[in-house]
């Protein structure tokens, strides 16, 4: 209940949220809340696959874009009475879809009537999400597998050598010819008056 809470509070924060900076790190604190539902779910591989490719990578890369463009706030001033009917909207769709799908998995009689307590020395033998997804790709797909890694260090093989410019006009350091210096030849007196 607290992490449904909390992803409620935080999207809305991403929303109403002036500086973009704050948006992109209540965006994340939205992920991070959902990947704590998912993995009180039950599906643990969604749950880590949500933090690291979501926060981990586009969240992250949504941040620093924003901190890059250093976008200022926005003069133009949005008369916030004309978005009502719109959130007002928005609001009783979400509240009709979640009412009929509460009522489809019979959630609000359910309360405490029906939970069983499951020792933790019988959860040990089944094997979790994690485990099965594992197991399928490092058996059946594991040609799949390697293919797709070697695709990408290939490609992040060749985004390295596109970036990297050689320039012939630029003067380089080097260092084979600092190391071999003679400490005579490093000081050297000029006379200023002849």
């Amino acid at each position: 209940m607290l992490f449904a809470i909390l992803t409620v509070i935080s999207s809305f924060m991403v929303i109403v949220s002036q500086n973009a900076v704050h948006s992109v790190l209540f965006l994340i604190l939205v992920f991070c809340n959902t990947s704590g539902l998912l993995l009180l779910l039950g599906s643990e591989f969604l749950s880590l696959m949500l933090i690291i490719v979501y926060v981990g990578a586009i969240a992250v890369l949504f941040l620093f874009v924003v901190m890059m463009l250093n976008v200022k706030i926005n003069p133009l001033v949005i008369n916030s009475y004309s978005i009502i009917p719109i959130g007002f909207l928005i609001f009783f769709e979400l509240f009709f879809m979640l009412s009929n799908s509460m009522k489809e998995l019979d959630l609000i009689n359910f309360w405490y009537n029906d939970v069983k307590l499951i020792t933790w020395a019988v959860e040990t033998t089944y094997i979790n999400n994690i485990e099965i997804i594992g197991n399928v790709l490092y058996t059946q797909y594991c040609a799949l597998f390697l293919i797709c890694g070697i695709i990408l260090l290939v490609a992040m093989i060749g985004v390295i050598v596109l970036t990297m410019h050689q320039r012939t006009d630029v003067k380089k350091q080097l260092i084979e010819i600092q190391l071999d210096r003679l400490p005579g030849n490093v000081v050297k007196f000029i006379n200023l008056r002849s």
